[in-house]
């Protein structure tokens, strides 16, 4: 198995690497390392709009490089890196975490791209007593098989099938609901990387300034509470 595309990397020849499925798993489990180091150095030097960056990152396993990209677009108006943020978190398991992210774009033309709308995990949340516990959560009347659960929106159903399969001790992991979950998780990442391509383009950004923003107040104060006062059910 090659590691590495044949010929000049490129935005088109890096991308096909990465998602075909004899090669690579879709991002579904936490993963031990990135597939490749030295992807991760050609992916960078692509200088793509940062969000298109972001996501070849997820798709090479590599979560610190995302994530060091995601965190200078997770406000509004940049819905693309807000999302990419929380499919993050969905990778790396941190469940409730991607439960919010995934909330704060449910209205973006983004999310609506993929996924049917539905209630989010913020509309909801302050009635279920689980606080940031994402297995309480998932045992209240809005996780999986829950009574209420087809309220809430396409992607947050998906989430609950997601944080149960990784929770599930490998032996009791179904072939079935893996190859399922795989192919969502493959059609949400790459309908987010068609549709950035849509909007800024594979041209080399060489000043990337104008794709990052400044955390609102609700991050900027989530923010604080993570890092002085040990707080708060979303990471930084």
């Amino acid at each position: 198995m090659s590691s590495l595309p044949e010929g000049n990397p490129s935005f088109s020849s890096i991308y096909n690497h990465l998602t075909d499925d004899k090669k690579f798993s879709a991002p579904l489990l936490p993963p031990a390392k990135p597939h490749s180091t030295t992807l991760t150095s050609q992916i960078a030097s692509l200088q793509l709009h940062p969000s298109l960056e972001a996501a070849l990152h997820l798709l090479n396993a590599d979560l610190p490089s995302a994530h060091f990209l995601v965190r200078h677009m997770q406000s509004a108006p940049k819905y693309e890196g807000m999302y990419l943020h929380g499919i993050l978190h969905r990778i790396e398991g941190d469940l409730n975490n991607a439960r919010c992210w995934y909330s704060d774009v449910n209205e973006s033309e983004v999310y609506r791209k993929i996924w049917a709308e539905g209630k989010t995990f913020k509309d909801v949340k302050d009635s279920v007593d689980a606080g940031d516990d994402a297995r309480k959560w998932m045992k209240s009347l809005y996780g999986l098989g829950g009574e209420d659960e087809g309220l809430l929106d396409e992607g947050q159903k998906f989430l609950n099938r997601v944080q149960a399969f990784q929770q599930m001790k490998a032996k009791d992991r179904k072939d079935g609901e893996r190859a399922w979950l795989e192919k969502e998780s493959m059609r949400e990442i790459s309908r987010v990387i068609e549709w950035c391509m849509e909007q800024f383009g594979v041209q080399k950004w060489e000043d990337a300034s104008s794709a990052w923003v400044k955390d609102n107040e609700e991050i900027k104060g989530i923010s604080q509470e993570m890092t002085s006062g040990g707080k708060g059910y979303r990471k930084f």
